[in-house]
């Protein structure tokens, strides 16, 4: 089996958060869904801003030694 995972380019538009029913429902791209409680949408914003934050100062380190 090959991972082709690895060789993917990152996504560049965000996707689309909206509330039906109680529920949050996040659209993304290629046609991912999910639907979330309210706290399990919380959480993985708050864990999608940290890794952001993280990936972004990894971004601003590249070329710099430690």
């Amino acid at each position: 089996m090959t991972d082709t995972a690895s060789h993917h380019e990152p996504e560049t538009h965000g996707g689309t958060a909206t509330a039906e029913e109680g529920q949050v429902m996040l659209d993304g791209p290629d046609g991912v869904a999910v639907a979330m409680s309210p706290e399990a949408a919380v959480a993985t914003a708050e864990s999608l801003i940290a890794a952001a934050e993280q990936a972004s100062d990894q971004l601003g380190a590249e070329g710099h030694p430690s």
